[in-house]
């Protein structure tokens, strides 16, 4: 089943929310249960991370599903966004 968990003519989006986790100072919003995209710096340079998160001792953490973006990257991902959407519509 190639689009499992999609839909063809899904609800209204509901726009991904600020996470209100006031000790984190990353901008943050929830994509869907500890699902995060995250803009962070590392090492002095700035990435935008999507990534599942795990929680351990109360506290969320970063696991290894994920990908990290350049800004560069971000941008080109977001060009091509309609695209791939139609090329999703069209094969489910």
């Amino acid at each position: 089943m190639p689009c499992q968990g999609l839909e063809r003519n899904p609800p209204a989006e509901k726009k991904a929310k600020m996470a209100d986790r006031t000790n984190d100072k990353e901008p943050t919003w929830v994509l869907q249960g500890k699902k995060l995209l995250k803009v962070r710096e590392f090492k002095g340079k700035v990435y935008v991370d999507i990534r599942e998160f795990y929680e351990k001792n109360g506290e969320l953490l970063p696991g290894k599903k994920g990908i990290s973006l350049t800004p560069e990257q971000w941008r080109k991902l977001l060009s091509v966004g309609e695209e791939v959407n139609e090329t999703v519509s069209s094969m489910c």
